[in-house]
């Protein structure tokens, strides 16, 4: 079942399917193996049309990321889009940017990417390598920094990383969650002054002021693949359609009704305050009354992320990036 879960998030964020079915870089010149730790994504035409699977704002610019290493950024709100110089191909599955120059990039063998102009350019901080024989194979799935030097990572298996000098350290911080199990690790958030941790089989941790990774108890027991939030107010959402909502820090819960039966991959909030569920099968939920219902607002592609832009609404997806009024 874990495994399963596992594929179903990693589908979700970059369609692993339809890039697999892609023809491997240097294959038609038979070219000899390199690893992707080891081998810069390729300069590509078709880079904004491949599977991505995180987008965030740089000031006023647009980043995203995905398959084979490709990370690309929009300064004019997603109309068009330049492909950045990245030192590896792998897979790129989440962003963080905590200001307008300063950002981070993670994904498949456990990669760390970090930029200090916006975007334009990145450079290998980390990979799951650092992290003994075995590393490589589990997937960093999220990444999130409050600052230019406190950030967190997780990942597969309940990878946990922390870092509190920009990146140039990253330590592992498994010991100190209540993960028992090493239950996968999908999303990661700062919010109201605290950071939570969301994962399979319902699993919901915030950071204490003791430094420990306390597990929350809500309601349901399926895999949550993503939190986002304001002040004391929570949103979470996972499979089949499921989304919960706090008033109180994460105390006690709320059922929302979604109409939907299909796994909410994303969430987000836009300038003016509404919030946003989208889901795998590309449906865009709003909510106009802080998270306490949603209704349709349109459909998509499928959706691994999403942001309200000025051009309008631009997601991420094995379409690439798109923007929609």
């Amino acid at each position: 079942m874990r495994a399963t879960l596992l594929m179903l998030a990693l589908a979700l964020a970059l369609a692993l399917a339809l890039a697999a079915a892609l023809p491997a870089a240097g294959a038609a010149e038979g070219a000899a193996f390199r690893d992707v730790l080891d081998t810069p994504a390729r300069e590509s035409a078709l880079a904004a049309h491949t599977p991505l699977a995180a987008l965030a704002r740089a000031g006023n610019a647009l980043v995203a990321a995905g398959s084979r290493g490709h990370v690309l950024r929009s300064e004019d709100g997603g109309a068009s889009w330049h492909q950045a110089s990245v030192p590896v191909s792998s897979d790129l599955v989440a962003l963080s940017f905590p200001d307008a120059h300063s950002g981070w990039a993670a994904g498949h063998d456990g990669v760390i990417l970090h930029s200090s102009d916006g975007g334009r350019s990145w450079h290998h901080q980390f990979d799951g390598r650092m992290l003994g024989p075995q590393g490589a194979e589990n997937p960093l799935l999220d990444i999130w920094f409050a600052n230019a030097e406190e950030g967190w990572a997780v990942g597969a298996f309940g990878l946990l990383l922390h870092t509190s000098d920009g990146g140039q350290h990253w330590l592992s911080e498994e010991g100190l969650s209540d993960n028992p199990k090493k239950l996968h690790l999908y999303g990661v958030r700062g919010i109201g002054g605290r950071v939570y941790v969301v994962g399979e089989q319902g699993l919901l941790l915030r950071l204490s002021e003791k430094g420990r990774y306390e597990a929350l108890s809500q309601p349901y027991a399926g895999t949550l693949f993503g939190i986002s939030g304001d002040g004391d107010t929570l949103l979470i959402h996972g499979l089949r359609g499921h989304a919960l909502r706090s008033s109180d820090a994460g105390r006690s819960w709320e059922p929302l009704e979604t109409g939907l039966q299909v796994g909410l991959t994303a969430s987000s909030r836009t300038p003016d305050g509404r919030w946003l569920l989208a889901s795998q099968a590309g449906h865009v939920l709003v909510s106009r009354d802080g998270a306490h219902s949603f209704a349709p607002l349109l459909r998509t592609q499928p959706v691994s992320a999403l942001l309200a832009g000025p051009q309008g609404l631009v997601t991420a997806g094995p379409r690439g990036v798109l923007v929609q009024p």
